[in-house]
């Protein structure tokens, strides 16, 4: 844990932006346009403060990779080069209990094994190997992507696999055994070269194999199919190897095919990959806008190619995507034009044929209608209906400027089939959201959704304030959150506090601010309101009377979910100081200096909002008191903590009310 670098293990999945002591990206547990996912390196822990998911490094791999706690430490010390010894596994052990533990162990397996018979089998470099090197693939690309081979033989693989321990159940769910009635079984993949699918972190998921045979009934790929450990919806081909350059470049490449994206990385554009054997899906494009909102899709020149181009866009449009597209000549496409024209060439078609979809797709309508109205108002409604997708109002008003322009047709035009569109969208999504609310009772007509299209939008989804507010609500009470965030935060660091003597001098002594604080607050008989406040503050006084000072760092590791949660989000600070004081050579306290004032203000307004909470308590009382004698002793006790709070506002120099 003290190798580990958080924003660096976040950074592998996310795309992190440095916002002052934390950094900030788009959550990967949950879809969201706006980011609130923090990450503190100098506390190790993350929290989204939308889904409220939350915790360190290792938390962070288990629920990102579904990994057990012992894999997360595994994959974490791989990371860092700290060698893990571990016993040589028995074949007996190698039969895991665990299903999804053993998909996993028998897919990196089979990569490897489908690999080293590519480079050292005889049958494997004279039919695998060549067949990469004439694709123009050089060894470094093929090991960089596991490239491999599986044998013509029936069950090769499968019969290797037993001898290693694994079972006929395994490489059943796992997909490259097929087993057949009367328990006769062969190889999936056999006579294919193989092109191993990986997750973001780099497991092996599954295999996509095509053949090198002429058969006509074979298929030219077969995939792996889905399985507890893969879901080709949720999987985009050479992720793993791209996401570092799709991070750095700000723009990812998407491309038709597993060869393309190798081929597209041989030529040294490396931000590239592919859906895996599927149609674009929601789920790939949410994983591609974790390191970019930017996207170009590259499919082939032919009239398949460009209506693949429009299925996708229109997906990636709706997820608040940039979309950009790139279409090659007839009958080429990344890999066929790299090895006619080679990798510059390549690169430098990327450049000069990369057009905004949207205005592609309005020039080649265009030029279809020509003169007539019926076709054009289908053109205009079809290119509108693409408009209504793009979530931003000032790219939507760009758009429909320089289409407008394009189409030679006043913008109002546009803007009002637009605006139609928009709001009918959103009242779909509405009546999607709450199916009961639109649905009429029996006889009944279907009663409109009141509203404009944005208050109908707002309905639908809450918006970033709204969601803050929540967040607030559901964390307790403000002063007992601010108490509870100096005990976690600085708990542990010294204040110097000045203590009168016998003689009326004063000395300086040094103290824990965990010890002030509970100090201050231990004789006063206080119990917080939040339970889970309650726990973090009774731990550490429980700790401070055995002598030991507790930071954030132990609620971090709580066995309690909400005690963990609760600490992480009073750690993460998602204030930023603004550069201008600085400019401007304002000079700002810093956190040691602010320290000692933070915590005597703090303890004091909670114990002001404890004592306003014993008045209001006794006015109640003195409502319903009709006993003078009782109603004497309520009045006596209100004058006690009136003068308390005067005390105590004194201390806090405010005015009392």
């Amino acid at each position: 844990m003290e190798a580990v670098h958080i924003e660096d293990v976040v950074g592998d999945f996310v795309s992190l932006k440095k916002r002052g002591a934390n950094h900030i990206g788009c959550c990967p547990f949950h879809n969201e346009k706006t980011p609130s996912f923090y990450v503190s390196p100098s506390k190790g822990i993350f929290k989204c403060f939308g889904c409220g998911k939350a915790g360190d490094a290792v938390t962070f791999v288990m629920e990102h990779e579904h990994y057990t706690y012992p894999e997360a430490l595994q994959y974490l010390a791989k990371k860092y080069n700290i060698e893990v010894e571990e016993e040589q596994m028995t074949p007996e052990q190698k039969e895991r209990n665990n299903e999804r533990d053993a998909l996993f162990h028998v897919s990196e397996f089979a990569q490897k094994y489908f690999a080293d018979l590519l480079f050292n089998d005889e049958m494997g470099r004279a039919v695998g190997l060549s067949y990469f090197h004439n694709r123009g693939m050089s060894d470094e690309i093929i090991k960089t992507f596991g490239l491999g081979y599986c044998l013509e033989e029936r069950d090769n693989f499968t019969k290797k696999a037993k001898a290693e321990g694994y079972s006929d159940k395994v490489l059943e769910k796992s997909g490259l055994t097929i087993y057949k009635e009367g328990g006769k079984c062969y190889d999936r993949f056999r006579g294919r070269v193989m092109f191993p699918i990986y997750s973001i972190s780099g497991r092996v998921l599954g295999f996509s194999g095509r053949i090198l045979s002429k058969e006509a009934q074979a298929a030219k790929y077969v995939n792996s199919p889905d399985s507890e450990i893969y879901d080709k919806s949720h999987t985009l081909y050479g992720i793993y190897q791209a996401k570092s350059a799709i991070s750095k470049e700000g723009k990812c490449y998407l491309v038709e095919g597993n060869v393309d994206v190798v081929s597209m990385h041989q030529s040294g554009v490396c931000n590239t990959v592919a859906s895996c054997g599927t149609s674009l899906t929601v789920e790939q494009i949410r994983l591609i806008k974790r390191y970019t909102p930017n996207v170009t899709v590259v499919y082939d020149g032919d009239k398949a190619g460009i209506k693949a181009t429009i299925r996708a866009t229109d997906l990636l449009f709706a997820e608040g995507m940039h979309v950009s597209m790139v279409l090659f000549p007839d009958d080429d496409d990344p890999d066929s034009y790299a090895q006619k024209y080679g990798s510059t060439k390549l690169q430098e078609y990327l450049r000069e044929h990369e057009d905004n979809f949207i205005i592609y797709k309005t020039k080649t309508l265009v030029a279809d209608y020509k003169r007539d109205p019926i076709k054009k108002a289908e053109v205009v409604r079809e290119i509108v209906q693409t408009i209504a997708l793009v979530p931003d109002l000032l790219e939507r008003t760009e758009y429909v400027s320089q289409c407008a322009a394009l189409m030679q047709m006043p913008e109002q035009t546009l803007n009002n089939e637009l605006a139609k569109i928009i709001s009918a969208n959103k009242r779909k999504a509405y009546e999607k959201q709450h199916p009961q609310e639109s649905k009429p009772a029996e006889g009944q007509e279907q009663p409109p959704v009141q509203g404009t299209a944005e208050e109908v939008a707002d309905k639908v989804a809450p918006t970033e304030e709204q969601r803050a507010a929540q967040q607030a609500a559901q964390t307790g009470d403000e002063e007992e959150a601010r108490l509870i965030k100096l005990l976690l935060n600085h708990g542990r660091d010294k204040v110097k506090v000045k203590t009168p003597k016998e003689d009326g001098s004063t000395e300086v002594n040094e103290y824990y601010a965990a010890a002030v604080i509970i100090g201050l607050l231990k004789d006063d008989d206080i119990t917080l309101k939040n339970p889970v406040y309650s726990t973090i503050f009774d731990t550490c006084k429980e700790q401070l009377l055995k002598g030991e000072v507790l930071g954030g760092d132990y609620f971090i590791q709580h066995d309690d979910p909400e005690v963990r949660n609760a600490a992480i989000s009073l750690m993460i600070d998602t204030y930023k100081l603004s550069d201008l004081w600085q400019e401007k050579s304002v000079h700002i306290p810093s956190e040691d200096e602010r320290l000692l004032p933070d915590v005597m203000e703090t303890v004091n307004s909670y114990k002001l909002q404890q004592v306003n909470a014993k008045i209001d308590e006794i006015d109640s009382q003195l409502k319903s008191e009709n006993n003078a004698d009782d109603t004497d002793i309520l009045i006596a006790k209100k004058m006690q903590y009136q003068k308390l709070k005067r005390d105590i506002c004194t201390l806090l120099n405010r005015v009392i009310c």
